[in-house]
């Protein structure tokens, strides 16, 4: 890596809170934060702090009428309207400045690749890829991702690669570039027969004109490490390749996890390392610049600080052994928060990330998705979906 990567960080992100016991709880990002510190991965690295998005940056993406409504529902009626005041997105105390604040982390990271001062940035705040046009959606107020991807078009990028990890559908962002050639979305989730928000089949290719811009991986559920990565690397390069992307972003989502408390995917935090660092090949070896944004995650002491603290750790070049024991201090400050909570030894699950890779003939359940996958969308990038070179 040349330059130095751009790490958008503040404690203000925490007030993107949705109060109670709601699974999007902010501490994951402090655990994060707090861990990566006390590893080291962050030493010397000036964080970047976020300034909120103008409502023209966010109108980039969202309708003018969907922000009046936002900025009016904490003091407004109970029937907002918008996807507003459920209990999935229930209304707090600030919700358009903690939102505006989301967006202008990522655009803060956007900035620092288009600028030339960073060639990857990351903002693990972001990744809040369910928001719409005009309606919030699975906890998320308002599309950073789709916002920074936008800025980067009008910024003069031509074209943007946005790969999708989280065990949800990333349909907001799908939705947003649906007739955009200038951008592919790939995401690999969950089967939408068994898991919210039940689109990204793959038959989803994109919208006319754009035949081929939105690829699916919709994986079974139970799918592990190895299986995961067999289907990302059966799709994701080759599709990369073939499209030339000049920025990429990644929206790192770790609610695949075995243990995490709302999906059905067995993935490990070996896995997710796994995962960050095949980003890092693909980055290096093709010159992509790199835009990381976090996403879901809602086990909230053993998973998602260790996950993304790998995430920092990789993109900075950081790596962390999976054998280093968690630092005595992060410990203890868990186990405030958690007194009843086991937490795990080291920042490694125990799980062997390695695959198999496809040979087009494999029978395995993951399988299916792949072959399903390939054939919808290889043929419109000029691929074979049926040779394993492709």
């Amino acid at each position: 890596m040349g330059k130095p990567a751009a790490v958008v960080w503040d404690r203000s992100f925490l007030g993107y809170d949705l109060g109670g016991d709601h699974p999007l709880n902010p501490v994951r990002l402090d655990l994060t934060i707090r861990l990566a510190t006390a590893l080291g991965v962050l030493e010397g690295v000036e964080l970047r702090v976020p300034q909120p998005a103008g409502d023209d940056e966010i109108e980039l993406v969202h309708k003018p009428g969907y922000l009046s409504a936002v900025q009016a529902a904490p003091t407004a009626g109970w029937d907002v309207g918008h996807g507003l005041g459920t209990p999935d997105n229930p209304v707090f105390e600030r919700m358009h400045e903690a939102s505006a604040l989301v967006v202008g982390g990522s655009l803060v990271a956007a900035r620092a690749i288009a600028s030339g001062e960073a060639d990857r940035a990351v903002n693990i705040a972001g990744g809040l890829h369910h928001a719409m046009p005009d309606s919030a959606a699975g906890f998320c107020v308002y599309n950073d991702c789709a916002v920074a991807i936008e800025w980067l078009l009008r910024s003069g990028v031509e074209r943007v690669a946005y790969v999708d990890v989280d065990v949800h559908h990333g349909d907001g962002v799908q939705t947003a570039f649906w007739d955009d050639p200038r951008v592919l979305t790939i995401s690999l989730h969950q089967h939408p027969m068994s898991l919210w928000p039940g689109t990204g089949w793959a038959g989803e290719v994109g919208g006319a004109g754009a035949e081929g811009s939105a690829v699916n991986v919709p994986l079974p559920a139970g799918t592990r490490d190895g299986g995961w990565m067999r289907a990302f690397q059966a799709t994701v390069p080759s599709l990369l390749r073939a499209f030339r992307p000049q920025v990429l972003v990644t929206q790192c989502g770790v609610d695949t996890h075995k243990e995490d408390p709302l999906a059905d995917l067995s993935l490990s935090v070996d896995g997710h390392r796994s995962i960050y660092q095949a980003f890092r090949d693909l980055v290096d070896e093709h010159g992509y610049k790199w835009l990381a944004l976090g996403g879901g995650g809602y086990e909230l002491l053993r998973v998602v600080p260790r996950s993304w603290t790998h995430l920092l750790a990789t993109v900075l070049d950081r790596d962390v052994d999976p054998d280093r024991p968690l630092p005595a201090d992060w410990v203890a400050h868990a186990t405030r928060i958690a007194p009843e909570w086991p937490l795990p030894a080291s920042m490694t699950d125990g799980c062997d990330a390695g695959y198999q890779p496809w040979g087009g003939d494999a029978e395995e359940p993951v399988d299916k998705a792949i072959r399903e996958t390939r054939r919808a969308v290889f043929p419109l990038h000029g691929l074979d979906p049926d040779d394993p070179r492709d």
